[in-house]
């Protein structure tokens, strides 16, 4: 429960103002069609964060040792400072009309998460705890938390989010797992 729910957590808060609520605002101005809109992010961050999921499994699996908790522990803090970087919409684009809402949709967030901050952090989540469902599910649904409303209030919401406040929030929380770390490191 525990990895479901910081997981959760740490995604929703990283992905505000992170450039695919950007994308997902792009989308629905675009499209105007929020449940094809939803559904792709929802498929695309599904495949995105079982890939990098697996991956952390594997990783933790092949480097367990305090010198891969370390390493693991210094990868929360460099999230934390990651997630005060504002991001601002890459070439990734709208997509086009001809794809659809979904299938656009699907192809842009899969592309536009890898090596984002929160694939980066559901790798460490499941090196971490070692639970790729959990995982899985809770950096999916953070990712929703984040992105649906962005898609069903479009510009409106993006308006007034404090944008700010959020990524200095997401990066307090990575950085204070990655402290937490290494205490646990230091003082077993």
């Amino acid at each position: 429960m525990q990895a479901f729910l910081l997981s959760t957590g740490l995604v929703a808060l990283a992905e505000m103002g992170d450039k695919t609520q950007l994308l997902a605002l792009v989308l629905a101005a675009r499209f105007r069609q929020p449940v094809a809109i939803g559904t792709g992010i929802l498929v695309a961050t599904l495949a995105n964060h079982a890939l990098a999921a697996w991956l952390g499994l594997l990783a933790g699996d092949l480097l367990d040792g305090p010198w891969f908790r370390l390493v693991l522990a210094a990868g929360f803090v460099a999230l934390g400072l990651w997630a005060l970087v504002p991001d601002k919409p890459d070439d990734v684009g709208a997509g086009r009309r001809r794809l659809g809402a979904f299938a656009t949709t699907l192809i842009c967030f899969f592309l536009a998460e890898m090596g984002d901050k929160t694939q980066v952090a559901t790798v460490a989540l499941a090196a971490q705890f070692q639970v790729m469902f959990a995982v899985v599910v809770g950096t999916t649904l953070g990712m929703m938390l984040a992105n649906a409303p962005a898609v069903a209030l479009g510009q409106l919401f993006a308006a007034r989010l404090p944008l700010k406040m959020l990524r200095a929030g997401a990066a307090a929380a990575f950085i204070g797992i990655g402290a937490w770390l290494f205490f646990r490191l230091l003082f077993p």
